[in-house]
């Protein structure tokens, strides 16, 4: 059953470990510091929205994480360790981590060294596999959202799928009772229809 999915980038991901350099993200007029990310995160899991944990994000958050100076990165890996964990075990609300291991087949990353190269102006590598990550949920008819401070990556954010509107099944006999009253006096015959 399609559902919200929340596509967590690089950014967000920093400012929600607090790794120091990295403690808030976006344009002035956008800005996340941990106190945004936290709540939205927690309206999220609220709603029930499933949150997806990119390969690129764990390998670019943790070459941040190893760039610490200031105080012991070891908290921030571990900070970090266990939100991938959760992501592989599938702990509510991470997706399955290997949820996105056909994007890693060996076609998709053909496809990734043919198209990545014409997006290299306006996208790193990392961010065009975070991008083919929401299209993979996309195009199951998810609604998804690209969590990030970038606003370069958030264009690239799927667009919404148009939900058409479900018929009651007693609107759908109303209107197939009322359509096959109009038939039977224009026939002039009655009918019983089943």
């Amino acid at each position: 059953m399609p559902q919200k999915v929340l596509i967590v980038d690089t950014s967000i991901l920093c400012v929600f470990l607090k790794v120091p350099g990295k403690t808030t993200c976006g344009p002035k007029d956008d800005n996340w510091d941990f106190a945004r990310v936290e709540k939205k995160f927690s309206d999220e899991e609220k709603s029930g929205t499933l949150f997806v944990l990119p390969m690129a994000t764990l390998i670019e958050c943790g070459n941040h994480v190893a760039q610490v100076k200031t105080g012991n990165c070891y908290d921030f890996a571990m900070a970090l360790s266990s939100v991938i964990e959760k992501a592989v075990n599938e702990k509510s609300p991470w997706a399955a981590f290997t949820d996105q291991s056909s994007l890693w087949s060996t076609a998709q990353l053909l496809k990734l060294v043919e198209d990545w190269p014409e997006h290299c102006s306006s996208l790193s590598i990392g961010d065009f596999t975070i991008k083919d990550v929401a299209d993979y949920y996309a195009t199951m008819g998810n609604s998804v959202e690209l969590l990030t401070g970038d606003q370069g990556l958030k264009a690239y954010e799927p667009a919404k799928p148009v939900l058409k509107p479900r018929r009651r099944k007693s609107e759908m006999l109303d209107r197939a009772g009322d359509a096959s009253e109009r038939f039977c006096r224009m026939d002039g015959r009655a009918r019983f229809f089943t």
